[in-house]
């Protein structure tokens, strides 16, 4: 996400603590709001995707996803 879609979201953010935001902006803000979230989840995914254990024996293996019961 670039920085002027960060700057709006705060613009937004700070609009509505002052006043309350049209119904375009709220839409607006929403958007953004999912946007960010969207590239939020992308990066650590791909932060996890990258980690790896080493055991004592100094053996890589790569994080696995857990698994529900």
């Amino acid at each position: 996400m670039d920085m002027k879609k960060i700057q709006r979201i705060n613009e937004l953010a700070k609009k509505a603590k002052e006043t309350a935001l049209t119904p375009e902006e709220q839409a607006e803000r929403q958007v953004l709001r999912q946007e960010y979230i969207q590239s939020f989840r992308n990066n650590l995914q791909s932060t996890l995707d990258s980690v790896v254990l080493v055991d004592k024996k100094g053996n890589k293996s790569p994080l696995k996803k857990k698994t529900s019961h």
